[in-house]
């Protein structure tokens, strides 16, 4: 095993540190690296090419780092570019890695939850993609999807804005509320940062699908199913945060997000 082999985490920007608490939560023994790509974020108003591109630089550059496995902690980037790295990218550059989304293991919990009202908020190209509402009929054809484009949370979560987000979040999601759905998917890393605020709107009965509620318990269980991949992941509890971008800003919220101190190196992707 390499002496290095953290699982790799990539996001377009900070959200995917949410994840990536709950990740170490889950597995505490594993190495963990984290790339943000704060110079681009956020992607959703981005073209499919461009989203693309910055996923491949920076799976590559996680690979090169020695990770056996890259989690796409971004909607955004999983809607555009996961299935085409597993299936044109990998089998020919990198055919002993692997690379995981965050949308399937989303929508297998709100499959499971029984409801069929669904709502759900992302970034404007995840929600233009229809990816979630091509795998939610796959599993369930009578669901009934509401989605609906959220683009201004991204920046406030980035830019220590959370407390002004009330009533951007209302008007966001009184159509949905209108609609009558039992379930809404929080279809961002960012969104469980506006959690409390969320369920002050939404009816008490509406659930909400966070996925650093759902995805962690996934991942647990992928590793347990592929061995030949958890075995080559190092186990020294370690977590090291690159981004594309430093700032004090950046600094500040991403030790906020994870709840501890964090040296955020600055590295530049090819």
């Amino acid at each position: 095993m390499d002496p290095y082999a953290p699982i790799g985490i990539f996001d377009s920007g900070l959200g995917g540190l949410v994840m990536t608490k709950a990740f170490r939560k889950a597995i505490p023994d594993a190495d963990f690296l984290y790339l943000g790509d704060t110079l681009h974020v956020p992607y959703g108003p981005r073209s499919a090419e461009a989203i693309y591109g910055f996923t491949q630089q920076a799976v590559e550059y996680l690979f090169g780092r020695g990770c056996p496995l890259v989690i796409i902690a971004c909607n955004t980037a999983s809607a555009n570019a996961l299935r085409r790295l597993q299936q044109t990218y990998l089998p020919t550059a990198y055919p002993d890695r692997r690379v995981l989304g965050v949308i399937v293991p989303t929508i297998e919990a709100a499959v499971a939850s029984g409801h069929d009202n669904i709502g759900l908020i992302g970034t404007a190209f995840t929600i233009k993609s229809g990816t979630y509402e091509d795998e939610l009929h796959k599993l369930n054809p009578n669901i009934q999807l509401h989605a609906k484009a959220t683009p201004l949370l991204v920046p406030l979560a980035e830019n220590n804005g959370i407390q002004y987000a009330e009533p951007v979040l209302r008007d966001y999601l009184e159509p949905l509320v209108d609609a009558g759905i039992d379930t809404l998917i929080l279809g961002c890393t960012h969104y469980p940062l506006f959690l409390e605020a969320i369920r002050s709107i939404l009816p008490p009965h509406v659930s909400i699908i966070a996925q650093n509620e759902v995805v962690p318990p996934k991942l647990v269980d992928y590793l347990r199913r592929h061995p030949e991949i958890k075995d080559r992941v190092s186990k020294k509890g370690t977590l090291k945060a690159l981004l594309t971008d430093v700032t004090s800003t950046y600094q500040n919220t991403g030790e906020a997000l994870l709840g501890e101190v964090m040296v955020f190196e600055k590295v530049e992707l090819e």
